[in-house]
């Protein structure tokens, strides 16, 4: 089994940030990476310290999601210079990983 290198990038934000649907299309229509998935939370809170929960007010759609994708590290370079202004600072985690290629 032949293993390659790839760059695993998790993306914070909320239902309310209204990127989700932008964030998807861009990834699988135009940059093609090669694995997305997407977790909708239940609580969190970031640097405002502003915790979006799942009290009967908050599910109006401002729960937390992580977006999670993965690909070659120099594919991923240029995703994320697309996409960076998007978010605001540290709300972008990237860190390197291995996936098996698929060939014998």
């Amino acid at each position: 089994m032949r293993r390659i290198d790839v760059t695993v990038v998790r993306i914070y934000l909320t239902e309310g940030d209204r990127l989700l649907q932008k964030l998807l299309e861009h990834l699988h229509d135009k940059e093609a990476v090669m694995g997305v998935t997407v977790f909708r939370g239940t609580t969190g809170f970031g640097r405002s310290g502003r915790i979006h929960g799942e009290a009967l007010l908050d599910l109006a759609f401002d729960l937390p999601l992580t977006v999670e994708f993965f690909d070659r590290p120099e594919r991923v370079e240029g995703v994320l210079e697309s996409i960076s202004e998007w978010f605001e600072p540290g709300h972008i985690l990237t860190w390197s990983g291995q996936t098996n290629s698929g060939e014998g």
